[in-house]
């Protein structure tokens, strides 16, 4: 017997969809900003979707996370958020 979780269990997941493909760079300004407890709060997972490089996080920490990469020297850019990836495909 397969076991599921119901649905208020679940992560909510925000889908951010960035200017560059350097996901070593988007870790480290995450990193120096929010530290690694931070970053853990965040549970991210990179996903490549069409050449592009795609960060999905608690809907919770988004706020933290745009903030960290605000705060930046770099030029990281959010270019779309969306609550799915094919929200994210149409722009």
């Amino acid at each position: 017997m397969k076991l599921k979780l119901i649905p208020s269990m679940k992560i909510k997941r925000r889908y951010i969809l960035f200017n560059t493909n350097n996901q070593e760079q988007i870790e480290q300004v995450v990193l120096d900003s929010l530290g690694t407890l931070g970053w853990a709060k965040t549970s991210p997972v990179f996903i490549k979707d069409e050449g592009k490089l795609v960060l999905s996080v608690k809907s919770s920490s988004l706020d933290e996370l745009r903030a960290a990469l605000e705060l930046s020297d770099k030029e990281l850019k959010v270019l779309a958020v969306s609550g799915t990836l094919k929200g994210l495909r149409k722009r």
